[in-house]
């Protein structure tokens, strides 16, 4: 979730002033803690809606209080706070971030286009860990079967397919519960045709505010959760005190046991009610990377987790003596009637705050989906210039107003809404209880012994609240399930024929002495120009520039491959990002570049994109040149036999060393050299000394190639399955991707290419 507070750099939280970290605590709650902070409005409504009742023995809810306190002090406190931070990814947190750490430290990545060199990244470096025995046989049984990758990342699919059905949910149920308070200011006939309006009114002004970014329309998120949480924390003591001093004896674990002996099944399905305490716990680990670790754990352990449980026990206090509101328990019922309209504004405010930080952290998980071709391309704004991360996806926006709409009208009330909230907030917790224990085998190198611990304990509290969950399929859980069920299918779909396509140009990919043999014998000229063609491979010819010369004989002076490609890690350092190399001798003027990203990284405009690209160009040739003057046998001039099978040498260009690695024995390139910036060659506009005649001719032609203008070449691709596919092939090909693809965004307007600068080519792949 990219929430905008802005990021976090600090390398070592633990040297934070005391200062810093209560500055970011402060920000942390309008960001991290406004959906959980609003949970009181309607877990007690939620959790006696049809299943229990209220009695005079006052069993169900002191056992209701119970169950809260120990849910919140181990899922929140003990889970989140204590143990599932510090399974961080670069200081980065969510199911992304843990799928990443477990794809790092075991081959289990179905990412294509993959390279040894993406290990020498700062981000993507591993500390050496001693492996026991029994740690390497479970990461050998992960990378020995292949389903167990897809498995995987299933389940991570599975996880970020919750947290948008949560999104779709939680500000239909945040926002109606807060305006429910107006059933105690009006009669039932006015209430019933008064909140859904007011509701949806307050969702669509919401949601057409998103294009305006949080850092403009979450200034006043913090003081807003602030001033909440002092609100039900003022109440709960005011409620404990004036109604039952002793409701502290409830939080004794006995009244959970009572609770459930009293009540059997009824008590066992309300539970789908009491799990909504919970919600927005996932967001202090997704929204980490904000904010210091330290920072989120002070601010739930000496703010939020305190006013939470005065907020319940104050509830308890008040029904435990009035037991004749059995239609009306609910938060606004303990709220003494002089201060009921100054609650109802700040939590209506909270509600929306509570929303806001679940919307825009949709926004970011799609974007990182997209990233891992997990996605189909959607148009991203990047609504802010100095803070990281925080974006806009108008088509998103648009159909989760929608359907947050159609769902408020359609459930009209809080049970059904709230069960169809439990089970995804419940549905996203499992999945990080399941990919953090390998986390804890994998990456921290523990006893397996301690990690099954962790997952028989902290996942049968959550089957047992999932379970109830479930039990309400009828009554609203259906939801989250079907749009589950529907966004994996999408999201797979699209991967699995990313996959093939990534395969298919892999196969059909073109010799360097189909390139070189091309010229004016094959009547094929050379215009002025840069073209750079896109493409997945990270070495040798794509087959769409081929059939770009087929159509159309002619190609750039200056040509360049561009590969954009995603790895695992959160972030690539711009130093690190670029590689460049030759494809062929130097007086072919071709090269190649890889531009390297991480699943949270921003992509550059189009203009930033093309100045930069030149600047490594620029940058490459005299590192290239320099090198060879010192080094006869340099691989950059591509002559003699060696260079009709096999390309030159990538550079990175950008850091300060000059070390060497290896690519994979698969890829065609020879290995990367890392190589000094020289940003200063760029500035066409002065003179520039050159190390010889060749050096300069090049760099001229680089720049006259420039003033010419560029051509930015993108494959158009249809896919059809071959003759004799299975059903399910033909299916997710032909009628499932091929449908996506001709209703999402296409590839140049993923790639922010100017129109007037668009060459597309028409593409087949057969699969």
């Amino acid at each position: 979730m990219d929430l905008g507070q802005g990021r976090c750099w600090s390398n070592n939280p633990q040297k934070d002033s005391w200062r810093v970290t209560l500055a970011l605590a402060y920000q942390s709650l309008g960001v991290v803690y406004g959906d959980l902070s609003i949970s009181p409005l309607y877990v007690y409504r939620s959790t006696f809606a049809e299943d229990i009742h209220h009695s005079e023995t006052n069993e169900e809810i002191f056992g209701v209080l119970s169950f809260v306190f120990w849910t919140l002090t181990l899922v929140p406190l003990f889970k989140y706070v204590f143990i599932v931070l510090r399974a961080d990814d670069n200081g980065e947190g969510g199911t992304f971030a843990l799928y990443s750490l477990i794809c790092r430290h075991a081959k289990v990545s179905l990412l294509p286009s993959t390279q040894v060199a993406d290990e020498e990244l700062s981000t993507y470096k591993l500390e050496p860990k001693p492996e026991t025995k029994s740690n390497s046989k479970v990461k050998m049984v992960l990378e020995n079967h292949k389903f167990l990758h897809t498995a995987l990342l299933l389940l991570a699919l599975l996880g970020t397919c919750m947290v948008i059905g949560d999104g779709l949910l939680t500000p239909a149920i945040s926002v109606f519960s807060a305006v429910s308070g107006l059933e105690l200011s009006m009669s039932k006939d006015h209430h019933q045709y008064a909140v859904v309006p007011i509701t949806c009114f307050i969702l669509v002004c919401l949601f057409a505010l998103q294009h305006y970014g949080t850092h403009r329309i979450g200034s006043c998120f913090a003081p807003i959760v602030f001033t909440w949480l002092l609100t039900i924390s003022a109440l709960g003591l005011y409620n404990v005190f004036k109604w039952n001093p002793h409701i502290y004896r409830a939080l004794s674990p006995d009244y959970m046991f009572t609770f459930l002996k009293k009540t059997r099944k009824g008590g066992w399905m309300s539970l789908g009610g009491i799990l909504l305490c919970i919600t927005g716990s996932e967001a202090m680990f997704a929204d980490l990377g904000h904010f210091s670790y330290a920072a989120i754990q002070t601010a739930f352990t000496f703010m939020v987790y305190p006013a939470l449980i005065l907020a319940y026990m104050g509830q308890a206090a008040y029904l435990s003596q009035h037991h004749d509101m059995i239609q009306s328990i609910g938060f606004y019922a303990s709220v003494p009637e002089s201060v009921r309209w100054p609650v109802l504004v700040i939590a209506i405010l909270a509600s929306v705050v509570g929303s806001q930080a679940i919307i825009s952290g949709t926004f970011s998980i799609i974007n990182q989906s997209q990233s891992l071709g997990c996605f189909p391309r959607v148009k991203v704004i990047h609504t802010s210039e100095k803070i990281h991360g925080q974006i806009y996806i108008p088509e998103i926006n648009w159909l989760l107003m929608i359907l947050c709409i159609a769902v408020t009208i359609g459930f009209r009330d809080v049970k059904h809404l709230g069960n169809a909230s439990g089970l995804a907030v419940m549905a996203v917790m499992m999945v990080t209880t399941c990919l953090t224990s390998l986390v804890i085998i994998l990456c921290w190198h523990k006893p397996p012994l301690l990690a099954m611990c962790f997952f028989l304990f902290f996942g049968s509290i959550e089957l047992l609240y999932f379970s109830a969950s479930v039990t309400k399929f009828r009554d609203g859980a259906w939801l989250p399930i079907l749009l589950a069920l529907f966004l994996v299918t999408v999201m797979f779909t699209w991967h699995y024929a990313t996959i093939k396509k990534y395969e298919y140009d892999l196969h059909n990919k073109l010799s360097l002495e189909w390139l070189l043999a091309l010229g004016p014998s094959l009547g094929i000229a050379r215009v002025p120009g840069i073209g750079l063609v896109f493409t997945e491979l990270t070495s040798g010819i794509p087959a769409n520039f081929s059939r770009f010369v087929t159509n159309l004989p002619a190609f750039h002076r200056v040509l360049v491959f561009v590969c954009i490609k995603y790895v695992p890690v959160p972030y690539v350092p711009p130093v690190e990002r670029y590689l460049v190399g030759r494809v062929g001798p130097a007086s072919h003027r071709s090269y190649r570049c890889i531009v390297r990203y991480g699943y949270r990284d921003v992509h550059q405009d189009v203009d930033s994109f093309e100045n930069e690209l030149l600047t490594k160009l620029m940058d490459f040739i005299h590192y290239d040149w320099s090198s060879k003057s010192g080094n006869d046998d340099h691989d950059g001039d591509c002559n003699g036999s060696r260079s009709r099978s096999r390309e030159c040498r990538l550079a990175v260009i950008g850091t300060v060393s000059f070390s060497c690695s290896n690519l994979e024995p698969s890829s065609v390139s020879d290995g990367v050299t890392s190589v000094a910036s020289l940003n200063d060659v760029v500035e066409s506009d002065r003179r520039i000394r050159f190390s010889g005649n060749e050096e300069q001719e090049e760099l001229r032609d680089l720049l006259e190639a420039r003033q010419a203008g560029t051509a930015f070449i993108v494959g158009h691709s249809q896919m059809r399955v071959k003759c004799g596919s299975s059903f399910l092939k033909r299916a997710a090909i032909d009628f499932g991707y091929n449908f996506l693809r001709r209703n999402c965004r296409g590839a140049d307007v993923a790639l922010k290419v100017p129109p007037a600068s668009l060459l597309e080519v028409g593409m087949v792949y057969v699969v």
